[in-house]
């Protein structure tokens, strides 16, 4: 199967995108985009897999629990997220569309 992470992109985009690529009983590969969006006030992620995350377009800022500041991924930057890690996008761009490439292992 052949395609795209750049193409197929509403003009819209109320909500992020989550698209699964591909999966098998051990790995899922995502191709989520956001457009200004975060997680919701209070929320944090705590998944049963790693995951890989690759910033493909875009730039975003992730919290991870207990550690200070903001991690700010950039176009080209990748971040590997252990299970059970909370975590919690602060913040995606506004003025374009954010690229993620997310591989959950």
């Amino acid at each position: 199967m052949k395609g795209t992470l750049l193409e197929g992109i509403p003009a819209e985009l109320p909500e992020e995108i989550f698209d699964t690529l591909c999966s098998t009983d051990r790995v899922r590969i995502e191709r989520i985009v956001s457009r200004g969006h975060a997680s919701p006030e209070g929320f944090w992620y705590d998944q049963e897999r790693n995951e890989f995350v690759l910033l493909v377009q875009g730039s975003a800022g992730l919290r991870i629990e207990n550690e200070d500041g903001i991690v700010v991924l950039k176009a080209g930057d990748y971040l590997n997220i252990g299970a059970h890690v909370k975590h919690r996008v602060e913040w995606t761009d506004p003025t374009c569309d954010t690229i993620w490439l997310s591989v959950h292992y």
